[in-house]
Order: structure tokens, then C-alpha cells, then sequence
């Protein structure tokens, strides 16, 4: 490809995104007609193209220029170890479309080495999404860890564990966390962490080769709050403490400080490590995140992002203020 010319190459990257808008987000030849303001017999053309071309894959193999150049600028702003920047669908810039993809993708690389991996997780709906994505393995060499509790307040499993889904996929030895997320105080939370087996999980989640969470905005639509981990009342005071966002339930102000706050003191989940010297991937994209997910890099919550493009722009916007 390097021998092509501009007009070659440009078009090559149109092909890309027609192949991207078609095969992964799902859209008709007329939508992504419109949607790249070509002729439908255009937009034909270019899907044809990427597969003339080798392009199309299990995933798309397609190095979009805007992309890798947004998220080598995100690199370098925030000192990131990774960044992977997937397409967008221009009309709906807040779906997830090719996210969880990429993010299998990636944990699939440490899956297959030979060599022993302990890989730590945290819990929400991008992570189940990029598990979904996962092919049956074996990995009985690797560990895999929870970073927070799987219970509800009322007892029953949460609705987004990641390790138990995970081990039954890949077939590796798993360590979930049998514990509430938030504990009712904070003498049981410490009651809690002091049992054998919890601080064996902690000790693992220590040596972790690499972490991989999601991203939580604190706004109405919070996945705590929408999850049932926290009340409308606790969401308004920790509005009024200055959250922004929280990390396997750790919640932390707008330049990604954690906060000194009732709800952290009950919190049961894994510490965070600040500035981690390990790959902790953050998995999020779209308009409610884009704070929070801004906040966690300010504060080195994570060191490598998973997002799309439009996230990676209202990211570096911001940074540019």
C-alpha cells in the first residue's frame, strides 16, 4: 500500500469505512450511500473493493487514517501505553458499534500466549460486550480476577459479571468476587476484605498483567444508579461532592482525584492503582462519557483507552482547552 497514490489510498480508506458501515454497524448499501454522500452504485463499488482487496476479515483489517492519527495524539497528550481508536457511525455517534470487537481483540492476544497471564476485570456493559465477542478458547494457563463483587444488595448475581461468563468461554482458571459492590457500612466492608479468600483475590489482582474496566458517568442515567447499586438520593450527593465518574465503583472528581466521600468508604471493589506501570485498559465511548472518561485520563485512573472516533475528538477537545 505504500506504493499506491494519494487517489488509491484515499480510496482504499473509503472502502474501509463502506466495508466498516456495512459489515460491523449493520447499515443498507443506501445508508451508507448517504451516509458517505455517494451514489448507492458507489457505495456498492467500495464494499466490493475492500473485499477485492483483502480487507474484510473476521474483523475489519484496515488501518483508517483519522483513527490511528487520533489516537497517537492521545497517546502522547496522556502518556497512554495503548490506544485504539474504532470508526463511527457519522449519524449515530454514540453507539458502540465496533468496540467490543476491537477490545476481544485485543484481550485475544494475551489469551493465546503460552506464557502464564493473570488478566484482572471489572464489570458493565462494554466489558460483557467485548466477552460476547470472544471465540471458545483454552487457557488453563492464564488466571483470570474480578475487581469488584458480583452480588447485588439483595443477594442475586449482577446482571454484568464478567469473570464467570469469561472462565465458561475460554476455559481458564477464574477468581470472582462473591462480595456487594458497596457495602452497607464501613465496618462490614472491613469485615469483608479481611477474609482469607478476598485478600488472596487482592493479592492476584497485584501481580494482574493487564486490567481491563469500564467507564461509569455520573449523571442521570448512571450505571450505578441504573443498575440498582445506588439510590436517586445517593446519586444527588455524590453529584453535589463533585463526581464525574467512577471506576469498578470508585468514584472520582473532574481532574480524576478519587473522592473522600461516604460512598468510597463503603466501596468493596479492588483499589485502583494510580499511574499503573501495567497496561489498565478503560473501555468507553459516547456523549454521557466523554467527562469521565476525560477525568480518568487526567488522573491516570487508566493507561490505555479502548473508544471510537467521535469520543477520541470530544476527548482531545477538551485536553486542548
Amino acid at each position: 500500500m505504500d506504493n499506491r497514490s494519494t487517489t488509491e489510498l484515499k480510496r482504499l480508506e473509503d472502502a474501509a469505512r463502506a466495508a466498516w458501515l456495512y459489515y460491523v454497524a449493520k447499515n443498507t448499501q443506501d445508508e451508507i450511500a448517504q451516509k458517505l454522500e455517494v451514489s448507492r452504485q458507489s457505495a456498492q463499488r467500495l464494499v466490493a473493493l475492500a473485499v477485492t482487496e483483502g480487507l474484510i476479515k473476521v474483523r475489519l483489517d484496515h488501518p483508517i487514517a483519522q483513527c490511528m492519527e487520533l489516537a497517537q495524539q492521545l497517546k502522547d497528550k496522556f502518556a497512554l501505553l495503548d490506544c485504539e481508536i474504532v470508526p463511527s457511525d457519522p449519524a449515530t455517534p454514540d453507539a458502540n458499534h465496533g468496540l467490543a470487537q476491537c477490545s476481544a481483540a485485543i484481550l485475544e492476544r494475551y489469551l493465546k500466549s503460552e506464557t502464564p497471564k493473570t488478566l484482572a476485570f471489572g464489570t458493565g456493559r462494554a466489558l460483557k460486550a467485548c466477552i460476547d465477542e470472544l471465540p471458545s478458547m483454552q487457557c488453563q494457563q492464564h488466571k483470570i480476577v474480578s475487581l469488584v463483587g458480583n452480588m447485588m444488595a439483595d443477594g442475586s448475581a449482577s446482571a454484568f459479571d464478567i469473570v464467570v461468563t469469561m472462565a465458561n468461554r475460554i476455559n481458564a482458571k477464574h477468581f470472582p468476587m462473591p462480595l456487594p459492590v458497596i457495602a452497607s457500612s464501613v465496618s462490614e466492608k472491613n469485615t469483608l476484605q479481611n477474609l482469607q479468600p478476598v485478600k488472596s483475590i487482592f493479592s492476584l489482582i497485584e501481580q494482574a498483567d493487564a486490567t481491563f474496566v469500564g467507564i461509569g458517568q455520573i449523571t442521570d442515567n448512571s450505571p450505578l444508579l441504573l443498575d440498582g447499586f445506588i439510590t436517586d438520593s445517593e446519586l444527588s450527593h455524590l453529584k453535589n461532592d463533585g463526581a464525574y465518574g467512577e471506576i469498578v465503583s470508585w468514584l472520582y472528581d473532574k481532574n480524576g482525584q478519587l473522592l473522600s466521600n461516604a460512598t468510597n468508604d463503603r466501596v468493596v471493589s479492588a483499589p485502583l492503582t494510580i499511574n499503573a506501570s501495567k497496561p489498565v485498559y478503560g473501555i468507553a465511548a459516547g456523549t454521557d462519557k466523554v467527562l469521565a472518561i476525560y477525568a480518568a485520563l487526567k488522573g491516570k485512573l487508566i493507561n490505555s483507552l479502548i473508544t471510537n472516533e467521535y469520543t477520541a475528538q470530544a476527548i482531545l477537545a477538551l485536553s486542548s482547552k
